[in-house]
């Protein structure tokens, strides 16, 4: 049988999202800070994590781990993430259900984060239904955590609205309470409009609209860093910043001077190492100022140019990268990248604090609880 959490007084509040990528991380970061505001000492806990590191031989949510390094929580990170779903986990739970277990190691978990803490945020990971597989749905942790929910969707009217009430099935099953929806990524031109008809649909299921969040690109597109980690890929030259945002990608699959159309501000060209003829056909696209330059270049094939053309890419203002990958594959894990703020993403931090400070109704989310 499962039952509440030891720890009944520390105020807290659960945040779910229709899906994984909505925002869920980018809410939970801005509203500690703003939680901060009223709470002096905040805890955070992710009861089920899929995205894990190791450290010291522990498996710990990557988003227990930037929390941690923004915020100093003052907690072990093992109870900030107490169940990690490795590969494996569902075939052994599968064979062997623990749920009591599982529970138990929660509400430890729970009642360590809460120690001397004036309020408890958690965070979910993907839709109300994940986890139900080992009993653990978000809406089964909700409950078990004795916490009121705040869901994050994408921006829009229909299709927000529509998966949120999927999601509020849920959580109204297990008999968790709503407090409200934060809607994110929502155009700049479409706010006013998104936001009135939103909160029109969203009263007509008895949901509260606590927030709407602005698009911002910063938050969305991937870095030349981060795709040069992702790709493993080695950098053939000491570009003036590895953090320039890509904002779309060119494959340079035809000649040189008909990809000279494409070398645009914001654009990552994706070629094979041997195409010389579109490397340096790139290279005089590069005398604009650097805010009108291409974000980067990913050479493919793990084809090496040739010394003459290393020699110009060494001076290029942008980075070139080699990967082993072939363009294809190269195109398709930069299209799958799913772009997650980390530890020493300063300006990105300080700009999702703003964003959450300014657009989403603290005062009416304490108040619900």
């Amino acid at each position: 049988m499962i039952v509440a959490p030891m720890n009944t007084s520390t105020p807290r509040v659960f945040i779910a999202a229709t899906r994984q990528n909505d925002g869920k991380t980018t809410t939970s970061l801005g509203l500690i800070a703003a939680l901060q505001q009223h709470f002096p000492r905040v805890g955070y806990i992710k009861p089920v994590g899929q995205r894990f590191v190791e450290i010291e031989e522990q498996k710990i949510d990557e988003d227990s781990v930037l929390m941690d390094s923004v915020y100093r929580m003052n907690c072990p990170l093992v109870d900030m993430s107490p169940i990690a779903v490795e590969p494996d986990f569902t075939r052994k739970y599968l064979q062997a259900a623990n749920n009591e277990a599982l529970v138990k190691k929660i509400h430890k978990a729970f009642d360590r984060v809460a120690w001397e803490k004036d309020f408890v945020l958690c965070e979910g990971s993907g839709h109300a239904g994940v986890g139900s597989v080992f009993d653990l749905s978000n809406a089964q942790v909700a409950k078990i955590l004795g916490a009121k929910v705040i869901i994050v969707t994408q921006g829009g009217i229909g299709k927000p609205i529509d998966e949120v009430c999927l999601n509020q099935a849920l959580f109204e099953k297990e008999g968790v309470e709503i407090i409200g929806v934060i809607l994110n990524k929502v155009l700049d031109a479409k706010v006013d409009s998104v936001t009135d008809f939103a909160r029109r649909g969203l009263k007509r299921k008895g949901l509260d609209l606590l927030g709407v969040i602005p698009h911002q690109r910063m938050l969305s597109n991937p870095t030349m860093e981060l795709i040069r980690e992702e790709l493993h890929a080695e950098v053939l030259n000491t570009p003036e910043k590895l953090h320039g945002l890509v904002d779309d990608v060119v494959v340079g699959a035809m000649g040189a001077e008909n990809a000279m159309e494409f070398f645009k501000p914001g654009v990552l060209l994706i070629t094979p190492g041997d195409r010389e003829d579109i490397v340096l056909a790139a290279c005089t696209s590069l005398d604009a100022e650097p805010d009108k330059r291409m974000a980067g270049i990913v050479l493919t094939g793990d084809l090496r140019p040739s010394a003459a053309v290393l020699k110009v890419i060494r001076v290029m203002p942008i980075p070139v990268l080699l990967a082993k990958q072939d363009s294809y594959e190269v195109a398709s894990k930069v299209h799958d990248l799913t772009v997650k703020t980390r530890p020493n993403d300063a300006a990105k931090i300080s700009l999702i604090r703003d964003l959450i400070a300014k657009n989403v109704d603290l005062e009416k989310i304490l108040k619900s609880l």
